[in-house]
């Protein structure tokens, strides 16, 4: 069988196949390959954008805060918690960036843990969550314990034991490693950080939707995560926040704003925390960057998480199919994990000059994500890619690599 052949066989025995055509069409684009970075949109979500403008904002104007709209970062954390986060109720809130929550959550937790000085992170996590940390570091008078990844995997538990001691009060890692796709074991590290008094801040940009995940179950502290990649959310789109139940009375969050005062509309003197998730908010919602995600979890609960892994699984096997039988021999090597168990949503490729493929990639059609200083991101979401479009895709891969050899 021809590797166009199988591509077509697996999307004929795609029992996700369907969903598909609930996104719009792009008809310029061959092969998109960047669902790990900005998702695609729905047609859903056009018209629940048209309605909200035309009825809900333009019909009911201010009075849709008290129809619901102040509720939403919770209502729409709690769903987000139980179809993607497992997460059980009043835990979960959508707002602000995944910059601002991690900044908010990570204050919180060094500041609950006093007399620790250290903070773990690795060299390879996402440059905002390091940044964030350099600068709380630089606040609060603490020491960042760096632990040295392989770009082409991620952070290990034995990395971990040997960085945490009695005066970690925080590490903080990514679920699935933005780079390689190395998914941490984070039931592991969480019990070897709690050993040690430590509290845990696990980044879920790029799991959330993706890969099956179990806050509760694998006893996370704090976690963040963005709804613009596997969430569809679209460019900017609201991020996410997790604080478990049994740390919401004592982790006290830095940005103190109205939307997080136990009583908004008192406007009274002096701050009073809500009780419960509701204090990790701080400004007015953003409640047009949320109508999406009402869309966007309807989809996810009704393809089931399990399934769209399961597909995840095959889509990237399939990549590194191809990137063997017709990369490889062109210099290309392969930085993601071969192991399904340690793999996240996308592959890494990495050849020197990748980087002047970019244009004529884009121009024919083929969308992938580039990360420097020579690794092509391929990252198809489950829900809207065919195998055929990933086949398509690294066809003209290979023939521009071959070309620019």
């Amino acid at each position: 069988m021809s590797l166009a052949d199988r591509a077509a066989a697996l999307d004929a025995a795609d029992p996700l196949a369907a969903f598909r055509d609930r996104f719009l069409p792009a008809p310029s684009v061959v092969s998109y390959l960047d669902g790990n970075s900005l998702g695609r949109p729905l047609e859903a979500t056009a018209r629940l954008i048209d309605d909200f403008v035309r009825d809900q904002w333009g019909g009911r104007l201010i009075q849709g805060w008290t129809d619901g709209w102040l509720e939403w970062p919770l209502v729409l954390g709690d769903r987000l918690g139980a179809v993607a986060l497992g997460a059980a109720p009043g835990q979960t809130v959508v707002a602000d960036s995944t910059t601002v929550l991690l900044y908010k959550l990570a204050r919180a937790a060094v500041d609950a843990r006093p007399g620790r000085r250290t903070v773990v992170l690795d060299t390879d996590n996402f440059p905002t969550d390091r940044y964030v940390l350099e600068g709380i570091a630089a606040e609060r008078g603490l020491l960042l314990h760096w632990v040295e990844t392989d770009q082409a995997t991620g952070i290990r538990p034995d990395q971990v034991a040997e960085a945490v001691d009695e005066d970690t009060a925080l590490v903080l890692f990514s679920h699935v490693a933005y780079r390689s796709g190395w998914l941490a074991d984070v039931p592991e590290i969480n019990r070897i950080a709690h050993e040690a008094g430590a509290l845990t801040l696990w980044d879920l940009c790029h799991s959330a939707g993706s890969v099956p995940v179990q806050l509760d179950e694998w006893g996370v502290d704090l976690a963040v995560g963005c709804s613009y990649k596997y969430l569809n959310g679209g460019p900017g789109a609201p991020a996410f926040g997790y604080l478990r139940h049994s740390l919401q009375d004592s982790l006290k969050q830095p940005i103190q704003g109205w939307m997080g005062h136990r009583a908004s509309f008192e406007m009274g003197h002096g701050y009073e925390a809500a009780p419960g998730i509701r204090a990790l908010l701080s400004g007015t919602p953003p409640i047009l960057a949320m109508v999406p995600m009402h869309a966007n979890l309807d989809l996810l609960a009704e393809a089931g998480i399990d399934a769209v892994r399961a597909k995840s699984l095959q889509l990237t096997d399939y990549v590194l199919e191809l990137a063997d039988e017709w990369l490889a021999p062109l210099g290309v090597e392969v930085v993601s994990p071969r192991d399904p168990a340690r793999r996240g949503g996308h592959i890494t490729l990495r050849r020197a000059g990748f980087e002047q493929l970019l244009a004529p990639l884009w121009e024919s059609g083929v969308i992938p994500d580039y990360r420097r200083p020579d690794g092509l991101r391929i990252g198809p979401a489950p829900l809207s890619t065919s195998f055929t479009e990933v086949h398509d895709g690294l066809a003209i891969l290979r023939d521009l690599a071959e070309k620019h050899r």
